[in-house]
């Protein structure tokens, strides 16, 4: 931290420096609330923020919800929000590590499509895999370009590839959690 950054950390906040802080927490709330009840489950925010995100997804009326989502914005003060500006990145497919990991189940998925013998590599990194029915898809993927339908059976073998992946790796979490 340089002298100037030491000086603004010791000078008060302006009363319009603290509005935009106030309204940028604010509108997190808000984006947090747009979010299904999935999604809202899988980031890491406390309970009676949660509650009230739920309320406010609940309200009708325009006025009571948008004074709900001003009390979110003042939980939302008490809280750390880099943790779930980072969580709201990953779901919008903003994070770099996101955007890659869906390059490579693309590519993942175009390799087996081309070739059934990509089986043999999504057998060995997913041991859990079930071949028959990714064997299955990929024959229907073929028929459905061939006929040029839409592409049900496509979006499925990459859906299908995707849990794979998470399954392997909530299976590492754990075995770290374990050792």
């Amino acid at each position: 931290m340089n002298n100037t950054d030491a000086l603004e950390a010791l000078e008060p906040l302006s009363k319009t420096k603290k509005k935009q802080q106030m309204q940028e927490l604010q509108d997190l709330g808000e984006e947090l609330a747009e979010l299904s009840g999935d999604w809202l489950k899988k980031i890491d925010i406390p309970e009676h923020l949660r509650d009230a995100l739920q309320q406010a997804q609940r309200m009708n009326s325009h006025g009571a919800k948008r004074r709900q989502l001003q009390y979110v914005g003042k939980v939302m003060r008490e809280i750390d929000p880099e943790p779930i500006r980072a969580a709201l990145a990953t779901i919008r497919g903003e994070s770099a590590a996101e955007v890659a990991r869906m390059h490579r189940l693309e590519r993942l998925r175009t390799r087996l499509m081309e070739d059934e013998k990509t089986l043999t590599d999504i057998a060995n990194a997913f041991p859990g895999a079930d071949l028959q029915h990714l064997r299955a898809l990929r024959r229907s993927a073929l028929k459905e370009q061939e006929g040029q339908k839409p592409p049900r059976s496509y979006r499925a073998i990459f859906q299908t590839l995707k849990e794979l992946e998470a399954e392997a790796g909530a299976a590492a979490e754990n075995e770290d959690g374990n050792d």
